[in-house]
């Protein structure tokens, strides 16, 4: 899946027995390279795409096999690790829009406030548009980017949530119109959550998500 995320244009593939590295610039603002297969090709893989693209990519992938490249690799070194969470299944749920532009100020009001981290922003590029929910009385509680989706994966980045309308189902809503409305032309939509975050994985699992365990590197 992660593979399949990482092959958008300016993308380069490099393989080595039964692995293979996919090298993706400025995907979610940073330089990846997407890694799969057998730990020991994958390290051999790694070191060539390195050597030829620089130390600014960053390997992700399976938990496990980040912690294989890292042994096997004095270069690198752990960055993190996260979900990786997935479906190919619509969402039996409605509600929410898309917010024109004229809706960014506020989109980015509601991150600043409440998401600063967030690496999906208006006007950065690679996120396509985003979703939102309002209250009741038009305040904008909740939103959700299409972001660096590939042409097979569909991607959700810049999920947030104003604690005054947690609970109320908003961000639900968004989510589900971005991921029922890229399943139209996707295999799947994937987004990145940090595991500890409970609340945020178990309302993708209600959405239908999957979850697995991944990782990042980076070199020292």
């Amino acid at each position: 899946m992660i593979t399949a995320w990482a092959e958008r244009p300016g993308a380069r593939t490099f393989v080595h027995g039964q692995a293979r590295a996919v090298a993706a610039p400025g995907l979610s603002r940073r330089d990846r390279l997407a890694v799969s297969g057998p730990p020991a090709d994958a390290a051999q893989v790694v070191r060539t795409a390195l050597a030829e693209l620089g130390p600014t990519y960053r390997p992700i992938g399976t938990a496990s096999l980040i912690a294989a490249l890292v042994d096997a690799i004095p270069s690198l070194e752990l960055i993190t690790e996260f979900g990786w969470m997935w479906t190919s299944t619509p969402v039996s749920r409605f509600g929410g829009g898309w917010l024109a532009p004229s809706s960014f100020s506020e989109v980015s009001g509601l991150l600043n406030a409440h998401f600063p981290d967030s690496y999906a922003q208006p006007g950065v590029p690679g996120v396509a548009r985003w979703a939102g929910s309002r209250s009741a009385e038009g305040t904008l509680a909740a939103v959700a980017a299409d972001a660096w989706s590939s042409e097979r994966i569909g991607f959700v980045a810049g999920v947030a949530t104003d604690p005054a309308y947690r609970g109320r189902g908003h961000a639900a809503a968004a989510c589900a119109l971005i991921i029922n409305d890229l399943l139209r032309d996707h295999e799947a939509v994937a987004l990145i959550v940090d595991g500890w975050n409970t609340a945020a994985v178990a309302l993708y699992h209600r959405l239908g998500m999957r979850y697995e365990a991944v990782a990042a590197a980076r070199v020292k």
